[in-house]
């Protein structure tokens, strides 16, 4: 009767937490503070996101690549740019006619020319491109930030995902361990069978197993972040907890999927290359106009030696001229048609990669906002198990100091309760990443996005 009345005196779920749920507690807390103790100046997600922009290579080599745009579009300018050139010349010789005198001649010339492009529609074409191309770079750097970001806020939530998973584990094995230590004391007084003690000794081993793993698992996940990033010892901020996730603005997937259709990198460097093929095109058409220069130039020479003096040459010459010069080609061998026929296929082509890439945006962007959704419901769910997890394993721990549960049922619960707790962590770390992934499959993913979730980590 006493351990009956016991029994019914369980606190409730609105009551302070009993002993054993804030032993727990204690210990995943202790737990997860030797997990991320060493040392290190926790750093933020924007923070190292900055380090990552610095350091990552692939990063880095687009933007080396964005930059060297501008001077691609320079060279093509310099096709509507007027051009100089100066030559000069010396020449020396020597005659020996039979019968007469040898003569010598002795000449030099010094020519300043240049050329201004009139009319050339297979430059002006050039140019463009070029013009479009520098549009193109820029667009895929964006790409480039933003993947970055996907891959810093990856690694970063892979690092407190497994720190979190061998937390965890810690405060499972802990709580295992006062189980075994239980089972082997009532098996000394009589009170239970020897079959509880190898229960909990298999138990407290698989816990032991498990720690390794995660161990291990946590070093590898550091030893991304750190080579992502160029620092070593990374240590992330923790999530605060409770946390309120933020919501998914706006909630309207076809919304976020217009976004996407109007500014994502891919599609919009899609448009460019279409536009870069018609204007190939406009190129190969233009093999069969013709082009008008001006031209100019001016020049001096010089001529001395006997057979100079005999024509009446000797002695410095200067002329100037400057005109007008029109180039047209009659017959290509058909290289003209056969190259416009090339290029309208080309252009076909670049027209359906616009389809396949706003296609496949669309998609991305559809499944990446109903993974939010998904996760966000999957939170709500588990922080729900959480604590009827909690509940379960303070009634079954009650049931056993009773004598009517037996101590593998103490094992499962705890083993339910630290699952629960686990994979709850790790929902909140996907809600946030995929509401990251969210806004890159739309398009519009900025560093200001990291910030405006970084309040959300315990400093």
């Amino acid at each position: 009767m006493p351990a009956a009345r016991r029994a019914s005196r369980r606190p409730s779920s609105d009551r302070a937490p009993s002993r054993p749920r804030a032993r727990g507690l204690a210990l995943l807390a202790l737990a997860a503070g030797l997990v991320v103790a060493g040392g290190a100046r926790a750093q933020s997600l924007p923070e190292l996101l900055a380090a990552a922009r610095a350091y990552d290579a692939s990063y880095l080599a687009v933007r080396a690549q964005t930059d060297s745009a501008p001077y691609r579009a320079a060279q093509a300018a310099a096709l509507k740019r007027p051009s100089a050139g100066l030559s000069a010349s010396a020449t020396a010789g020597r005659v020996d006619p039979p019968n007469f005198a040898a003569l010598s001649s002795n000449g030099a010339t010094l020519a300043l020319s240049g050329r201004q492009a009139l009319f050339n529609r297979a430059s002006d074409a050039t140019i463009a491109q070029a013009e479009r191309q520098v549009e193109a770079a820029r667009l895929e750097l964006q790409g480039a930030e933003q993947d970055l970001i996907i891959r810093v806020a990856q690694a970063y939530f892979d690092v407190l995902g497994a720190q979190d998973t061998l937390a965890t584990t810690r405060a499972a094995k802990a709580q295992i361990s006062e189980q075994l230590a239980s089972a082997k004391r009532n098996f000394e007084v009589g009170t239970a069978t020897i079959t509880d003690t190898r229960e909990a000794q298999a138990r407290f081993d698989l816990a032991t197993a498990q720690e390794i793993a995660a161990e291990n698992d946590l070093r590898s996940k550091r030893v991304a972040l750190d080579q992502l990033v160029g620092r070593s010892g990374v240590a992330p901020l923790p999530l605060a907890v409770p946390v309120a996730l933020p919501a998914v603005e706006p909630a309207d997937i076809e919304r976020w999927v217009a976004t996407a259709d109007d500014g994502h990198p891919s599609i919009r460097r899609a448009r460019i290359g279409l536009d870069v093929a018609r204007l190939e095109t406009d190129k190969a058409r233009a093999g069969s106009l013709p082009t008008v220069d001006a031209v100019a130039s001016i020049g001096d020479s010089y001529a001395a030696g006997r057979a100079a003096q005999l024509n009446g040459t000797r002695g410095s010459t200067r002329s100037a001229s400057i005109g007008v010069q029109m180039s047209l080609p009659l017959y290509t061998g058909g290289s003209v048609q056969n190259r416009v026929q090339e290029t309208l296929l080309l252009e076909e082509r670049a027209r359906n990669d616009l389809e396949a890439a706003r296609r496949g945006v669309g998609q991305a962007t559809r499944t990446a906002y109903l993974g939010v959704q998904s996760g966000q419901a999957q939170v709500k769910a588990l922080e729900a198990a959480e604590a009827s997890s909690q509940l379960a394993l303070e009634a079954t721990q009650v049931g056993y100091r009773v004598g009517v549960r037996v101590n593998v049922d103490v094992l499962n619960a705890q083993t339910q309760l630290f699952q629960t707790r686990r994979d709850l962590a790790q929902a909140r770390y996907n809600v946030l990443l995929g509401g990251l992934r969210l806004r890159q499959a739309a398009g519009v993913l900025t560093p200001d996005d990291v910030a405006a979730i970084d309040p959300l980590f315990r400093r």
